[in-house]
């Protein structure tokens, strides 16, 4: 009886453990390929009708510069729109994309 409750309590704290790896933070580089600072990074995902807030906060990307950019949203989603603005008087006009941040290591935006 007591190697029962013994298996019964381990398969419990492998699902529980199981549940909460699959809502980890999606980590990637973000790089500035282009000759704009960029001022503003929004993600959020595919199928969300508003931008979650702006990953950058006060900071900004120079162009050439990378940044590690950690989604902690708590979502088990993969695919994500992006939505990129950049410094006023820039050349460039906001730009979206889609991507699959879990098989993403490294993104570089260009122009």
């Amino acid at each position: 009886m007591t190697k029962l409750r013994f298996a019964l309590a381990a398969s419990a704290a492998f699902f529980c453990l199981a549940g909460i790896a699959s809502a980890e933070d999606l980590t990637f580089t973000l790089k500035n390929g282009t000759k704009s600072v960029l001022t503003n990074f929004y993600s959020s995902p595919v199928g969300v009708n508003n931008w979650e807030d702006d990953v950058f906060g006060k900071q900004v990307l120079n162009p050439g510069e990378s940044i590690e950019i950690t989604i902690g949203d708590g979502r088990a989603v993969c695919k994500y729109d992006m939505k990129f603005e950049f410094e006023e008087g820039s050349d460039l006009d906001t730009t979206t994309d889609t991507q699959n941040l879990c098989e993403l290591g490294a993104y570089t935006i260009h122009e």
